[in-house]
């Protein structure tokens, strides 16, 4: 059995149960979720370090993983079920040279985990998810967001918060996977090289209490 299948099978049993997936999306888990996180990797350049918040089933940071052998990615997620699912998908996987998990909330590991990518999906719109996550990704990163047909609306309504941070260039909505077909859509936000002017937001998705992020001991390490 791949490792993908693994993981994927893996999201209709376990993830299931322990309500991180609705049974409805079991059928389409493959198009929808593994292969759609997966089609990401596509944006990204080689041997890089991606910081994936609110992971949540592990969605997209796994997927990228399993497909890019050669990026290096941190998982980051509040809340402690989701944080002991990934621990055991990563073991599952075999991707533990290769994927961290750390417990915390993207305001508390701004300054300890940050990569040239930074990833989000399903996670929140972009009025919120910019102060989460730009701090985390270092000058000339991108912030890569998986989003729906609302993408264009959601860049719009968070022009202020972005221009608030400091950013100057343009978000721009991409489509990554197979010619033909929906694929992935995609916000793109270049961090650009100048120093964030705003602190970010203590408002999170799945707010815990604050506390100081926890990284596997058997999967987890961090990063520069």
């Amino acid at each position: 059995m791949s490792a993908a299948t693994a993981y994927r099978d893996f999201l209709a049993t376990a993830g299931v149960e322990r309500g991180l997936i609705g049974p409805r999306e079991v059928p389409r888990l493959w198009e929808r979720h593994v292969l759609n996180c997966a089609h990401l990797g596509e944006l990204i350049d080689a041997d890089e370090t991606v910081v994936d918040i609110g992971s949540g089933a592990g969605l997209p940071g796994i997927p990228l993983a399993l497909a890019r052998p050669d990026l290096r990615v941190q998982l980051i997620e509040p809340l402690e079920r989701r944080y002991t699912f990934l621990r055991e998908a990563i073991a599952l996987t075999g991707l533990g040279d290769q994927v961290a998990v750390a417990r915390g909330k993207a305001q508390d590991v701004a300054g300890e985990f940050s990569g040239g990518v930074v990833t989000a999906r399903a996670v929140a719109p972009l009025t919120s998810l910019y102060t989460w996550t730009l701090p985390l990704c270092r000058p000339g990163g991108h912030l890569l967001a998986i989003k729906g047909r609302t993408a264009t609306e959601e860049i719009a309504a968070a022009a202020d918060v972005l221009a608030g941070l400091g950013i100057t260039s343009t978000p721009e909505v991409v489509h990554c996977g197979p010619p033909g077909e929906d694929g992935t859509t995609v916000v793109r936000v270049a961090r650009g090289s100048q120093p964030l002017r705003r602190r970010p937001s203590r408002s999170t998705p799945t707010g815990t209490g604050h506390r100081r992020p926890r990284t596997s001991r058997t999967t987890g390490r961090k990063k520069a």
